[in-house]
């Protein structure tokens, strides 16, 4: 019988455990021979991080960020920000208060997710803001004004 794929699953393309191929690690060779790897082992990173749905708009002024992290306390998102690119970590706890056995549907998605951001445009970090609100996470990204012109006086000393 062909399992159907849950709502997460479809949209992030996400696979369950039962159904992945066993991984295959990539060995570089020269002449037969194993090279040694210049990546150190613990900056290699196999993730399996589930992936946060976003919706990325502009005012006039800002950049908005909008994702669902319903389940999650704030304290558990880690949000990074530089001026052109914003990563959302953090992780949903599942509460063991029902059996595996017992669920008809299991469709929720419950452990680590990311999400990275490549931003269209430089925001300024400094000004940024994160707001959560019924789950939903908003962060605010003004933009920076590169045609914006000052006047500057020159001092004599």
């Amino acid at each position: 019988m062909i399992r159907k794929r849950s709502f997460f699953e479809r949209l992030t393309g996400a696979v369950p455990e039962e159904e992945k191929e066993p991984v295959r690690k990539l060995v570089p060779r020269k002449n037969g021979k194993e090279l040694k790897s210049e990546v150190p082992e613990e900056l290699i990173s196999e993730s399996e991080d589930g992936e946060l749905a976003v919706d990325v708009y502009q005012t006039p002024d800002d950049l908005i960020i909008k994702t669902m992290v319903a389940g999650v306390r704030p304290d558990d998102l880690d949000l990074s920000i530089t001026r052109d690119m914003v990563t959302i970590k953090g992780k949903r706890e599942e509460s063991h208060e029902v059996e595996n056995e017992d669920f008809f549907h299991k469709e929720l998605y419950w452990g680590s997710f990311s999400r990275t951001v490549l931003l269209p445009q430089e925001i300024d970090v400094e000004a940024s803001e994160a707001s959560e609100k019924h789950g939903l996470l908003i962060i605010k990204l003004p933009k920076i004004d590169k045609d914006r012109q000052t006047k500057l006086k020159v001092r004599s000393n």
